[in-house]
């Protein structure tokens, strides 16, 4: 006896019969017909290799080896019954999940202080952590669940696997040191091509935003510095007559922590940067990510219609 070749609509034939007393009771409350019922139970009984079921008066009786069957076969219908009706769900209260983000160095400024927040005061028991990839590997960690949401600037994310939600768009600011020899507070474009830059070429390629817009509107720049780091930009600035565009959330950081510094208005209205969240379609009914995913979009709506407001009055 195999029970691979048992046909799960059997069992709850099986369990009908045993309620029911009756092939035609049975029949109406499974919607079958009497014949299709009395066709179960002829399978039922060869598999069994017992009759299951006799007549006493008007009424079918189970066998002992029916009671016994039918009891199992109530535990099963049940669990398969409860798995199948129970949606997942995700209790932010009682999780003590680790919550992992992937965030650029830019990201960590902008998105983690109201993240963190936020997961304190309605996640408390929950861990975040952040990290920084190389694009090539983020699909792969997005798909396996070892990353639950990237969130920031990621053009390569683009594909049919992955969602995505547009959360804001941010801009570019130019940084100098504060005492630099250009007292302006607007740069034209003269000066603007003429002083010299550090650029920042990060994984998270935000710095090709700008070149695209600069290459639209023929402006070369005198590079004379390139980094892959965000961090070491303000120290080289304030430091030297250099200047350095970068996202604006993190100028107008570098500028709050650190009075050596300040913010130049360009000379054109700088391009916008798309930031968005993305989870790999694998869990985008999981209830954790549902849950992240709202939570993420939620908090930063305010900023979103600010900058909407901004980007059409401009």
């Amino acid at each position: 006896m195999s029970v691979q070749k048992l046909d799960l609509n059997l069992l709850y034939v099986l369990v009908t019969l045993a309620d029911q007393r009756s092939v035609s009771a049975a029949a109406a409350k499974l919607g079958k017909s009497q014949p299709s019922v009395s066709a179960a139970l002829a399978k039922l009984r060869e598999f069994f290799d017992d009759p299951l079921f006799v007549r006493a008066g008007n009424a079918m009786q189970p066998t002992p080896r029916a009671a016994e069957l039918v009891a199992s076969a109530r535990e099963i219908l049940d669990k398969i019954g409860s798995d199948l009706a129970t949606s997942s769900s995700f209790d932010p209260a009682s999780s003590s999940r680790t919550i992992t983000l992937a965030l650029s160095d830019v990201g960590e400024v902008v998105f983690l202080p109201p993240i963190l927040k936020e997961l304190r005061r309605r996640a408390p028991n929950t861990t975040l952590r952040s990290v920084s990839l190389p694009a090539a590997n983020l699909p792969r960690e997005l798909e396996s669940g070892a990353i639950d949401l990237a969130i920031g600037y990621f053009p390569d994310l683009h594909r049919t696997n992955f969602f995505q939600q547009t959360l804001f768009t941010d801009t570019f600011a130019t940084l100098i040191r504060a005492a630099h020899p250009l007292a302006s507070r607007k740069l034209t474009i003269k000066q603007f091509l003429q002083l010299e830059h550090a650029v920042v070429r990060a994984e998270t390629r935000t710095e090709e935003v700008i070149e695209a817009f600069l290459a639209r509107k023929k402006l070369a720049r005198r590079i004379v510095l390139e980094t892959p780091h965000f961090a070491s930009a303000p120290i080289l600035v304030a430091q030297s007559d250099l200047v350095v565009t970068i996202p604006q959330p993190l100028a107008e950081y570098f500028c709050s922590v650190s009075a050596a510094l300040r913010i130049v208005e360009l000379p054109f209205a700088p391009p916008r940067i798309p930031l968005r969240q993305f989870w790999h379609r694998k869990f985008h009914q999981d209830a954790l990510n549902r849950w992240l995913r709202t939570l993420i979009y939620d908090l930063f709506q305010e900023r979103r219609t600010r900058d909407g407001a901004n980007s059409h009055g401009g």
